[in-house]
């Protein structure tokens, strides 16, 4: 008998290859959810189902912190900037909010920041709070008082160049006012639309025959990336101004401080934002501000908190994607009732056969929906639930009416079954029992680490079936990975279906084996060939986290790339310990698992990767074509930039997540354990294990005080 889907049962109740599963699943929805709100401005879901999807992947991660994924969405930001803008770094990330979703919630939270700067009970902590504004994050960058860049969020790291588009809009002065501006100052806020301007700009544009945009966000975005300034002219953009990214010098020492003095600059800030010094007031505002929200005339979709001291900020710092001093405590979930009409299978690049159901489209939330996520087998069956929990033993069937809930930009999700509606002639789905690619291989149930058979099907033939190919090669061209302009989905399945691209080091021989052949193909003039030819060749190099990202290792996602390059820093060294540990070499595996946020999963996926003769030989031809980028040689800006730190036993002057925060801040790498690669283990009372394999190796033992002499 299958076993129960891990997405119907509580938290608190899962078992350890549950929760494998369940995050397995999060990250992929979560990750298409990205992807089609930051980079397609296209949401199908309600902020509410988005977030209750990252809340469940953050109760799961933290009742299991061992089973926290290379891929986790508790480890990024948004989805890679999209193409068409120059791209550009942000000097300081922009980084998400963790959300709240109830008023514990928010107790919780004023709670952690007491105890992180051990605050007493009775030391008042001040917060400034805001309406959450739903529209597109931006940046601008001011220097001697002059805007010179205005930049998308993008990932995080990286975002989209919207300058010229940007100095259309009457709420962005093109020059800061006042006296003793610092010489570089990064302004973050939103752009966004007002709903009555959407409602007249829909209807200008169906007068016109033109796009209608879903909601007042996706139209803000595409009236915000469009390649001519005078369309976004044209179109009636706001700004609110209410946080900083790299700033030569603070002007305020508070939150609210600098909301002040970016009005005083020529900004408009939001009239809502109030001071708070307690969590009740904190939910009071938050209820107020409910209460109000319909008649606002801009949509939002919480209050965010943020500490108000921003010397408490800094101390504060972040966790992974999000700052700890600050927190969207969210509004809830939309539903609503549409019929499922179809059912079709996807095959995803690790052989997942993910089906996804095809509906009757329904306008949910301002946006119209017509596909959804079913997961798997077991949940198609009625076995088991996901998200709001499909009651157990009500399966889906074709020409259902199905109770749908959308959250934030990822795939929306069914959450009941009206029975009552069913059609007598429906029968329940049989589920693919081979392949639907052209080899018809088997299909088969995954099993757990435990023994258990798994909710997710596969098919078994491996890199033989075209599907998990073309897979591959997707992600390999993907922005995050090689990032080659007009080398997209379409393209790739051309080549492949002509076996003109069969592998990655297939690309960089296509000038040379099919260029004549490309310029007889429909679409393909001397021009897109010309430029298709010297994108390939622009990626003749390429960073190493990029490399080892687009390989396509199971469990390796972009933080984790990110990582393992920092760790290794060149190609050689990583290739050399991947073949080690998948010659059973336990010091390299070791090493590998030191590595913060790598653990057992990541390094069992490496030695899978490495000991796969397929495998090498695609690296092998790849790197004949290409040149691998060293990573970045930490800043030597601290006397512990790029060394190995553990902390361990009790520390009396900060807490241990400040004290990583820190080291990490200084250029240092935070591990989980002790290995000869460790430079210093910083020792406070209490301290254990960590001491003794430190001492028994010869690491450098530092007390909690010698720590802070060294950085200081």
């Amino acid at each position: 008998m299958a076993s129960r889907d891990p997405s119907d049962i509580a938290v608190d109740k899962l078992t350890e290859a549950q929760a494998r599963a369940e995050l397995m699943r999060l990250a992929l929805e979560i990750g298409a959810a990205d992807r089609r709100y930051y980079q397609e401005d296209a949401p199908t879901l309600t902020d509410a189902e988005y977030d209750e999807l990252r809340k469940r992947n953050a109760a799961i991660e933290a009742r299991f912190p061992a089973l926290v994924r290379a891929d986790s969405p508790s480890k990024r930001v948004g989805a890679a900037p999209a193409r068409g803008f120059r791209k550009v770094r942000h000097a300081v990330p922009m980084l998400s909010l963790d959300n709240a979703f109830a008023d514990q919630d928010v107790t919780d939270f004023v709670g952690r920041i007491r105890r992180f700067l051990k605050l007493s009970d009775d030391e008042p902590i001040v917060f400034s709070a805001e309406p959450k504004i739903d529209g597109l994050s931006m940046s601008l960058r001011y220097e001697n008082g002059a805007l010179v860049t205005a930049a998308t969020r993008g990932d995080g790291a990286e975002g989209e160049d919207v300058t010229a588009n940007i100095r259309t809009l009457e709420d962005v002065p093109q020059r800061l006012k006042g006296k003793n501006i610092p010489p570089v100052c990064e302004v973050r806020g939103e752009v966004y639309m007002t709903k009555s301007a959407f409602l007249k700009l829909n209807q200008q544009q169906a007068k016109e025959g033109g796009q209608i945009f879903a909601n007042p966000r996706n139209s803000a975005a595409g009236s915000l990336r469009q390649k001519d300034p005078r369309v976004t002219a044209s179109r009636p953009l706001g700004f609110f101004a209410y946080a900083w990214g790299e700033m030569s010098e603070l002007p305020e020492d508070t939150q609210s401080g600098m909301i002040r003095w970016f009005e005083r600059c020529g900004f408009r800030t939001n009239p809502l934002t109030k001071i708070c010094r307690s969590a009740d007031e904190l939910i009071a505002f938050h209820a107020r501000i409910g209460d109000e929200r319909a008649g606002l005339d801009y949509d939002i979709d919480g209050v965010v908190y943020k500490v108000d001291r921003i010397d408490w900020q800094q101390r504060l710092g972040f966790v992974s994607r999000s700052p700890r001093w600050a927190i969207a405590h969210k509004f809830p979930a939309e539903r609503a009732t549409t019929v499922l009409r179809d059912i079709e299978i996807q095959i995803g690049r690790t052989g997942a056969l993910t089906p996804v159901g095809k509906l009757e489209p329904v306008g949910v939330g301002g946006v119209i929906v017509q596909n959804v996520t079913l997961h798997n087998e077991d949940y198609i069956r009625g076995v088991g639930g996901h998200g709001e929990e499909l009651r157990e033993g009500r399966d889906l069937r074709l020409g259902d009416t199905v109770v749908i809930q959308r959250a934030g930009d990822v795939i929306p999700q069914v959450v009941d079954v009206v029975i009552d509606k069913r059609p007598k002639t429906a029968k329940p789905y049989k589920f693919p029992t081979h392949c639907p690619c052209p080899l018809k291989t088997p299909v088969v149930r995954e099993e757990t680490s435990t023994g258990e058979e798994g909710a997710r099907s596969r098919c078994t033939g491996e890199f033989a079936c075209p599907f998990q190919k073309t897979e591959h090669l997707r992600l390999f061209v993907s922005r995050r990975a090689f990032d080659i302009d007009g080398l997209g989905e379409k393209q790739i399945a051309l080549f492949f279906e002509k076996r003109w691209v069969e592998e990655p080091a297939d690309i960089f021989t296509l000038e040379k084996k099919h260029r004549k052949e490309l310029l007889a193909e429909e679409g393909f003039g001397e021009v897109s060939v010309r430029n298709l030819f010297a994108a390939i060749d622009a990626r003749r190099e390429i960073a190493l986290e990029r490399f080892i990202y687009a390989l396509g290792i199971r469990h390796v996602g972009e933080t984790t790339a990110l990582q393992l390059a920092r760790a290794y820093g060149s190609w050689k060294a990583f290739h050399d310990a991947g073949l080690k540990i998948a010659k059973g070499d336990a010091e390299a595996a070791a090493e590998m698992d030191a590595i913060d946020q790598i653990g057992d999963t990541v390094v069992e996926a490496v030695r899978a990767y490495f000991k796969e003769k397929h495998n090498l030989r695609i690296v092998e031809n790849l790197t004949g074509e290409v040149t691998v980028i060293d990573a970045e040689k930490p800043k030597k800006d601290s006397p512990v930039a790029g060394k190995t730190v553990v902390f361990t036993g009790s520390l009396e002057k900060m807490t241990r997540d400040e004290a990583k925060a820190m080291a990490e801040r200084l250029g240092a790498k935070a591990a989980g354990s002790v290995s000869k690669k460790t430079d210093y283990v910083v020792a406070g009372p209490g301290a254990g294990s960590k001491l003794t394999e430190a001492q028994k190796l010869g690491v450098k033992v530092l007390s909690e005080d010698e720590w802070l002499k060294l950085t200081s």
